[in-house]
């Protein structure tokens, strides 16, 4: 009978370890599940920042590339304007010339401080997290996208050169050039 009962406290003990052991396994996968999700959240909210952190850089790279290509652009339509006024004392036309250039000038300058202001206010959304932008990742990362066509709005827009400066009287001469040839052959 002596043996029995130490069978039974060794069994009991055991059991007792075994419930002890799972109780602190228990409490551990609890602790180690909420160590878990404050680890995956952080992780999302540095992901969240450094994208915005990304589109913001993105974003004053495309303002700064616009402003230094537009601080560019007037000294050029400046000295194309000049020549070109000045060819006008050979060829009257080219003050025709000369308007569509100051035209397009006039264009891009209307337009530019309204684009610059757009970027702006879309880099404050971002900032306030109110918005990401879905802006493509560099050319090294993004895919290759096929070019866009323009709608014909857009190309009934478009400021067209003088008809006196168009290529395609030079087709007209060719053909003048070879009827007489053709005829005489």
């Amino acid at each position: 009978m002596f043996g029995k009962d130490d069978l039974v406290d060794n069994l009991s003990r055991d059991l007792d370890r075994a419930r002890l052991r799972r109780d602190a396994l228990a409490s551990e996968a609890t602790t180690l599940t909420a160590q878990i999700a404050e680890i995956e959240a952080r992780l999302s909210e540095e992901k969240t920042r450094r994208e915005r952190e990304r589109v913001l850089a993105e974003i004053e790279a495309i303002r700064t590339r616009i402003k230094q290509a537009a601080g560019a652009f007037a000294p050029v339509v400046d000295g194309l304007s000049r020549a070109i006024e000045s060819a006008s004392a050979v060829v009257p036309e080219a003050r025709e010339l000369n308007s569509f250039v100051v035209s397009v000038a006039t264009e891009i300058d209307s337009v530019l401080d309204p684009l610059l202001r757009e970027l702006d206010q879309r880099a404050d959304a971002v900032r306030a997290g109110q918005a990401v932008l879905d802006l493509p990742r560099p050319a090294s990362e993004a895919p290759i996208v096929p070019p866009i066509e323009p709608s014909k709005d857009s190309i009934d827009r478009l400021l067209r050169f003088p008809a006196w400066l168009s290529r395609d009287k030079e087709p007209e001469k060719k053909e003048t050039a070879e009827t007489p040839r053709s005829t005489a052959a």
